[in-house]
């Protein structure tokens, strides 16, 4: 399975924090925002990502991440000259996706909670095997802001709609999706919305019409915080700091997670730790590869 990480946009409204950076490259806690959603399609096992981003933030990208070898990735990159709608990435990604399935993750979203991994791997499994696509729903207070999942009496969804003026769930659909091939012609058939977007709501729903859509719910013991505002960007950084401070383990740690999976030695850990050994992050890199750890099985 191929990965795609949009993290395009202008960030209006975060000005004017973003008025000469990307959002996606702004601190989380201790780390750039991007490692977040990176975080989450590494620990699906994917290693081949596309980065999409705007032809200004791009390079800036490129020079944080490389080619992404020192996190045991294959990355990529790709422009996206305007903000014409998230289901435009796989049309962008045509080539890179290839006859491949792929997921995609928003650069502003993070994900967290016990057992997340193996849903993740299970949303690999069902779209690697022409099973159709996985979303995630979330429940939320405001689901006028999103795209909301009606459900049957049978906990199956049965429609989505985007921003409803009355939703008929709280449930919203977060910004991770897992598609298997059709993906790509399907991106094609779509039309612009009247905001001028190919919404990736409408992709969802061609999902749906085939009875291909799987919506996997993030109940209690899961966290999905969604960055786009000075607030929540606060919030984020709190709630991280949180769970590093009481769990004594790093979210989205991405050099522990390449370890982790086998996708890099020990030497190559520790060239980190000396790059970063002058604070928290760096120090917690020893930590792992001295085996404090117990889940650490690559010496």
């Amino acid at each position: 399975m191929k990965g795609i990480v949009l993290a395009g946009g202008s960030g209006t409204r975060l000005y004017p924090l973003t008025m000469v950076t990307s959002k996606q490259l702004l601190p989380i806690y201790d780390k750039p925002m991007i490692y977040y959603p990176l975080s989450v399609l590494m620990n699906a096992g994917i290693r081949d990502i596309l980065i999409i981003s705007t032809p200004a933030d791009t390079p800036r990208f490129k020079e944080l991440l490389k080619d992404g070898s020192r996190f045991g990735l294959n990355l990529q990159y790709a422009v996206q000259p305007s903000p014409d709608g998230l289901a435009q990435a796989f049309i962008i990604g045509e080539e890179f996706i290839g006859g491949d399935s792929v997921a995609m993750v928003l650069g502003d979203n993070i994900f967290a909670g016990h057992g997340l991994k193996k849903r993740l791997r299970h949303a690999v499994e069902t779209a690697e095997n022409g099973q159709g696509a996985t979303v995630f729903g979330y429940y939320v207070d405001d689901p006028e802001r999103f795209g909301i999942v009606e459900f049957n009496d049978k906990g199956q969804a049965i429609s989505i709609e985007e921003k409803p003026q009355q939703p008929k769930s709280n449930y919203c659909v977060t910004g991770l999706y897992f598609y298997d091939n059709q993906v790509v012609e399907l991106a094609k058939k779509l039309q612009p919305s009247a905001r001028g977007e190919l919404e990736i709501t409408d992709l969802n729903k061609l999902y749906l019409e085939q009875g291909k859509l799987n919506v996997e719910l993030l109940g209690q013991g899961f966290s999905w915080l969604d960055t786009g505002t000075h607030e929540s960007l606060v919030e984020a950084t709190e709630f991280v700091k949180t769970m590093e401070t009481h769990q004594h383990r790093k979210l989205a740690c991405l050099e522990e997670i390449a370890y982790l999976n086998g996708w890099i030695s020990r030497e190559e850990v520790m060239a980190a730790y000396e790059v970063l050994k002058k604070n928290q992050y760096g120090k917690y890199l020893k930590d792992v590869v001295d085996g404090k750890f117990l889940d650490v099985l690559h010496g």
